[in-house]
């Protein structure tokens, strides 16, 4: 944490010390992008030196004392670098960091990534003289000293609504170009994963596993980003993961995998399978674009991303639901999420892939289209179909969803024949369902408040 050297004429301090720092409303002075704003975006592109007059920092609309307190604007963020050393598969990774460098300083909370972006600059920051100016310089400053192969940087914010729909609309198109780059290739095409820890200042036990069928939980990272990061920087925050033994191909656990994940994790993660919400799943850091909930009564899985600002049908929100999943936890049912991974053949693929799905926020639906099995588009419930799990499990009855066939036909609750070994219940959310050998209920950090529970023999 510094005030002096590189950040001398800086009005806040600037450090990693204030990362994860949460400003809340009573203490916002105003909100840029967020889930009630949908233009929104960062991007980081490669530029000719040419187009990147090094060190500028220009604001396209209104800085902080120009916005009216406790606002929400619309907010982007361009970065553009130039080095002779540059690969344009490296955007993506260095895009990354802004999230990183964002969030060292005082007073200027930065969330999530590429148009998901929530950023709050705090008042007592803002009145110490912290303006939008002053993020932009340390922006280029902290890109610098981290990667010194850029010859020039330049940062340009959108806060005026008239002039960042074009930026925005183009920045989108960037995206799906990246992503697109991937979607050939399969997991078996290659010999290596990759590997990011660049969350694990938020999430200590969080690593996230990049495969070609697997993009990383944020939505930022594909397995070619991945090389590309490697390649530059083997001993960076992103490296290679020798996946080793297939020792399940349909849950995707790999001996190296496994191994790796335990040593960077300090031993917390033991074990890692890579195509399922179940067992030893993913971990997710706090970053991911969509997660999953269970929904016991059907023993079906819902979907929910970060800008619905309702109630799924269990009764929990976004929110509430990420913080069941995140901070690098392996809890069943619970599992982070990018969209390009929702578009991989390999999606949940242990258990069940699409057929495991039965709810979903519209507009998630719409944008996975292309995806989603014909046959099965119809038949997954959205916030127009189902508030409730009764309702939801009406929808399901009706519309035949593949999901029934894991319930019984008299109560709607999960059959033992038809389900995995154990009823594993964390953070009181209750896992698929089996009786073999007894019963295994595990609860962390619960509070439970019940009149009567009942537990019987059948």
């Amino acid at each position: 944490m510094t005030t002096g050297g590189m950040f001398a004429d800086i009005p806040v301090e600037i450090g990693v010390v204030f990362e994860g720092e949460r400003i809340r409303k009573p203490s916002m002075y105003v909100e840029l992008g967020g889930p009630h704003t949908p233009e929104k975006f960062e991007i980081l592109r490669i530029r000719d030196r040419s187009a990147v007059e090094d060190g500028a920092v220009r604001i396209e609309g209104p800085d902080f004392p120009d916005m009216k307190e406790g606002t929400t604007l619309p907010f982007g963020i361009l970065v553009e670098v130039s080095g002779s050393t540059l690969d344009p598969d490296m955007e993506g990774v260095m895009e990354r960091r802004i999230h990183d460098f964002c969030n060292w300083i005082e007073g200027f909370m930065h969330l999530n990534q590429r148009d998901t972006i929530w950023i709050r600059a705090d008042k007592k920051s803002v009145a110490k003289g912290l303006r939008l100016q002053h993020v932009g310089i340390v922006l280029v400053r902290l890109f610098r000293s981290a990667m010194p192969i850029l010859d020039a940087i330049q940062v340009t914010f959108f806060t005026d609504p008239s002039k960042i729909l074009t930026p925005w609309q183009e920045a989108l198109a960037t995206y799906e170009q990246r992503d697109a780059r991937t979607r050939g290739m399969t997991d078996e095409d290659v010999d290596v994963f990759y590997g990011c820890s660049l969350c694990q200042s938020f999430a200590p036990a969080h690593v996230c596993v990049i495969t070609p069928q697997r993009y990383a939980n944020c939505g930022a990272i594909s397995w070619l980003d991945g090389r590309a990061a490697a390649r530059v920087d083997p001993k960076g925050p992103i490296y290679e993961i020798a996946k080793g033994t297939c020792t399940d191909p349909l849950t995707g656990e790999y001996e190296g995998v496994s191994r790796v994940v335990k040593e960077k994790s300090l031993g917390e993660i033991p074990r890692i399978q890579l195509y399922t919400a179940f067992g030893h799943p993913h971990t997710s850091c706090g970053c991911f674009e969509c997660t999953t909930f269970y929904v016991p009564e059907c023993d079906g899985l819902g979907i929910v991303h970060r800008d619905f600002r309702d109630v799924t049908p269990t009764g929990l929100t976004f929110g509430a639901i990420a913080d069941s999943t995140g901070g690098g936890r392996q809890v069943d049912g619970f599992h982070g999420l990018s969209f390009e991974y929702m578009r991989s053949k390999r999606f949940l693929a242990g258990d069940g892939g699409w057929e495991r799905i039965v709810w979903m926020p519209a507009d998630v639906k719409d944008r996975l289209k292309d995806y989603i099995p014909p046959d099965l588009s119809q038949k997954i419930a959205t916030e127009a179909d189902a508030s409730s799990v009764d309702d939801l499990l009406s929808f399901l009855r009706t519309h035949d969803h593949p999901v029934l066939a894991r319930m019984t036909h008299d109560n709607g609750l999960v059959n033992a024949a038809d389900s995995v070994q154990g009823i594993h219940t964390t953070a009181g959310n209750r896992g698929p369902g089996a009786l073999q050998g007894g019963i295994t209920i595990a609860f962390r950090n619960v509070r439970i408040q019940a009149d009567r529970i009942f537990v019987r023999r059948e």
